[in-house]
């Protein structure tokens, strides 16, 4: 039997693509978790895996040629898996071009703008001392609206988002655009982006992956060393 992939992760967005991808997929794995509250992903061991310290990451035991291969950078390890078990890349390559393209568009716009939203319009708010900035809050929060206007748009003419096909792209931007409430978003002029986030939803890979270790999730009223560790911050 093959060893399990060993999954680094902490149930956030970026986190819950890679679980998502898992499920779907079907490939076994196993979960090390990495509080980011906590500061994990500074820790050497994680470094040596992901050298930006940032979780998600994976390591697998059965990779090209049968030598285990790390993988880190949530997009690069999902077109892996893709290619891996020749699953959600489309048929065709205007399939994968179509699928590539909508996964940068993620990686680039949803994931970084989402982010940004949650930052300052949940967490700077609750800092010691505040930062509760209008400017900031009003272009992260406009610019999230822009792209999910873009992603009605596309899933108007679509059942999903690179085509009428379920892929890895639908797997990565799932996972923020779910969070819409906390990016103070609307829904009521985006029909299509209503039906596909319910469509996803349903379905019982996702479910899994979004809910492992929910119980871990927090609050943004967090302790001020949990948010310097989120946000890049190392003591000493």
């Amino acid at each position: 039997m093959t060893d399990p992939i060993e999954l680094y992760f902490w149930p956030t967005p970026n986190g819950w693509k890679i679980s998502i991808a898992l499920e779907e997929m079907g490939l076994p794995y196993s979960v090390r978790l990495i509080n980011i509250g906590k500061g994990d992903q500074f820790a050497p061991d994680f470094l040596a895996i992901s050298p930006n310290n940032r979780m998600p990451a994976i390591t697998d035991p059965d990779g090209p040629d049968g030598a285990p291969v790390s993988i880190f950078e949530s997009g690069a390890i999902l077109q892996y898996l893709a290619r891996k078990t020749g699953r959600f890349y489309g048929e065709s390559e205007r399939d994968r071009i179509a699928v590539e393209q909508w996964l940068m568009w993620q990686m680039g716009g949803v994931g970084p703008m989402a982010g940004q939203a949650h930052h300052f319009l949940k967490y700077a708010p609750l800092m010691d001392p505040p930062n509760d900035l209008p400017y900031a809050k009003d272009r992260y929060r406009n610019e999230v609206a822009r792209l999910y206007r873009v992603l009605d748009g596309q899933l108007a003419r679509h059942d999903f988002v690179a085509g009428d096909f379920y892929s890895i792209a639908d797997m990565a931007i799932w996972p923020w655009a779910s969070l819409w409430e906390g990016q103070q978003q609307s829904l009521d002029d985006k029909p299509h982006l209503s039906r596909w986030l319910d469509t996803m939803a349903a379905r019982p890979g996702v479910a899994a992956g979004r809910a492992l270790h929910g119980d871990l999730r927090k609050d943004p009223s967090q302790s001020s060393v949990t948010k310097s560790a989120m946000f890049g911050k190392k003591d000493g």
